[in-house]
C-alpha cells in the first residue's frame, strides 16, 4: 500500500530512524541502517528489522514494535495521504467488477491503523498484511493467499500493482497475468522494468486505462 495507494511525507522512514534509535543505533550507523532499510522497500517490515540486528532475534522483534507504535503516533497526526485517484480507481475496478486486494509490508494492526484513518475499511474486497500469508514479498505468499480468499480461478487472471521491485518479484514468482509498476514511491521505472514488470505507470490511477482505455474512471 504505501508508496502504491499512499503517501506518508517520509513518516515509515522517520519512524525507522525512531526505533532503531531507541536501541542504541546513532551516526553513520544509523545512516547505513536507514540505506538498507530503503533498499529493503517492499519486504515484510519484520524481516527488515532481522536483516538490521541478525546477530541479535530480540533486538529485531524489539526495533519492530518500537517501529509499529512509532509510525502509528505518526498516523494519528494525519501524515497520510492518498495517492491521488487511487480511491477513485478502487471504486472503478470494482465497477468492472475486478476483486480489489490491498496488501501491505506492514504489519495487521498498522495496515487497519492506515485503512481507517484514510476511511477505506471496506473500500476493497480484502486487505492482506504478510503475517496473514506466511511470508511478506518478494516471496509469492500474498498474491496466492489472496487467489485463494478471493476464490480466483486462475492466478494469471491477476494483476499485482507496487511501486518496488519485491512487488514484482512477488507477483512474478506467483505466477500472475501482469506485474505493473508504479513510479509513486519508491523504485525508478528502470529498477522496476529489470525486476521484470510487465508494464509500468505513473501511479495507480492509470490502471483502468491500461486495462480498458481513456474514460474509464469516469465511465466507471
Amino acid at each position: 500500500m504505501n508508496g502504491t495507494t499512499v503517501v506518508d511525507g517520509g513518516a515509515a522512514e522517520r519512524a525507522v530512524a525512531e526505533a532503531l534509535g531507541e536501541f542504541g543505533v546513532s551516526g553513520e550507523r544509523l545512516d547505513a541502517a536507514l540505506a538498507m532499510s530503503r533498499r529493503s522497500a517492499g519486504l515484510d517490515r519484520a524481516e527488515v528489522f532481522e536483516r538490521l540486528f541478525p546477530d541479535d532475534a530480540g533486538a529485531a522483534r524489539g526495533a519492530s514494535r518500537a517501529f509499529a507504535s512509532a509510525y502509528d503516533a505518526m498516523i494519528s497526526t494525519g501524515c497520510l495521504r492518498p495517492v491521488p485517484g487511487a480511491e477513485d480507481t478502487v471504486h472503478a475496478l470494482r465497477d468492472h467488477g475486478v476483486l480489489v486486494c490491498l496488501a501491505t509490508g506492514f504489519g495487521r494492526h498498522t495496515q487497519n491503523s492506515v485503512l481507517e484513518a484514510l476511511g477505506w475499511m471496506g473500500l476493497a474486497d480484502l486487505s492482506l498484511c504478510s503475517e496473514d500469508a506466511g511470508r511478506g514479498r518478494p516471496y509469492p505468499d500474498m498474491v496466492l493467499t489472496a487467489v485463494l480468499a478471493l476464490d480466483i480461478e486462475d492466478v494469471r487472471q491477476v494483476l499485482v500493482a507496487g511501486d518496488t521491485s519485491a512487488d514484482i518479484t512477488s507477483a512474478l514468482r506467483a505466477g500472475a497475468g501482469a506485474a505493473v509498476g508504479v513510479l509513486t514511491g519508491a523504485q525508478s521505472a528502470n529498477e522496476l522494468r529489470a525486476a521484470g514488470a510487465t508494464a509500468v505507470v505513473r501511479s495507480v490511477a492509470d490502471l483502468p486505462d491500461l486495462l480498458w482505455g481513456r474514460g474509464a474512471v469516469a465511465a466507471g
